[in-house]
């Protein structure tokens, strides 16, 4: 046969023609879950103005800190691990254990073992400091709460777990916004009272603090913990 009978057989075949659009079915799996909340003023201002209080007492007890994600070389100060046992912050500890009920439930999680705090520190950094990139092995989630945070004072990047999706990253539209499941990066701008809880796997970091307030007033004061679950 022919090209030009080939043609002709297309023509009159009884197959339909491919459609020009195809209506996709989308299924996304292997959700990378961040949980938030937002205390109200009302409640988060007392609150964070008594975890402020014992924050900087530990700091003036303990004023080298220890070495973590933190530069201690532009000022970055990182308290002891152990803080959800201590007194001044049992109120946080409240709220972080009704939301690791709320992510158990949600997640459907076995009810013979439960969500808990295994470790829990405070960072403060002044301007021109920040977090390098990291995770926290040994455990299943990780969070923060942010007692006070001034304008510009540093973003929590997260990062695409998802490497070899950063290796050759198609190209998009420009100046339109992507759809959430195409983003490589996602950042939450810090709030005094804002809590924050994510996967312990997902690489995150924290943008220098760029605040012009002076003393203390330009300072990022977050608390952040550890959850593994126990029996």
């Amino acid at each position: 046969m022919n090209i030009n009978n080939m043609n002709d057989a297309n023509k009159t075949s009884e197959f339909p023609l491919i459609p020009s659009e195809i209506n996709l079915t989308e299924n996304q799996y292997f959700p990378t879950q961040i949980f938030s909340f937002q205390l109200p003023d009302i409640v988060a201002e007392p609150a964070n103005s008594a975890l402020l209080e014992a924050i900087y007492s530990e700091r003036s007890r303990d004023c080298k800190g220890i070495q973590r994600s933190n530069h201690r070389g532009l000022g970055g100060w990182h308290s002891h691990n152990n803080l959800h046992k201590e007194v001044p912050y049992r109120q946080l500890v409240g709220l972080v254990n009704s939301s690791c009920d709320s992510i158990s439930k949600k997640n459907g999680y076995h009810k013979g073992s439960s969500l808990k705090i295994g470790t829990m520190w405070s960072i403060i950094n002044p301007p021109g400091s920040s977090n390098r990139s990291h995770i926290h092995p040994n455990c299943i989630w990780s969070g923060c709460y942010y007692v006070h945070a001034p304008e510009n004072s540093g973003n929590i990047d997260f990062t695409d777990p998802r490497t070899q999706n950063l290796m050759n990253p198609p190209r998009y539209l420009p100046n339109k916004k992507r759809q959430r499941s195409c983003w490589s990066k996602v950042n939450f701008t810090p709030a005094a009272g804002k809590l924050l809880i994510f996967p312990s796997w997902l690489y995150h970091s924290v943008a220098p603090n760029l605040s012009t307030e002076k003393g203390k007033r330009g300072e990022r004061v977050v608390i952040a913990f550890n959850l593994s679950q126990e029996n």
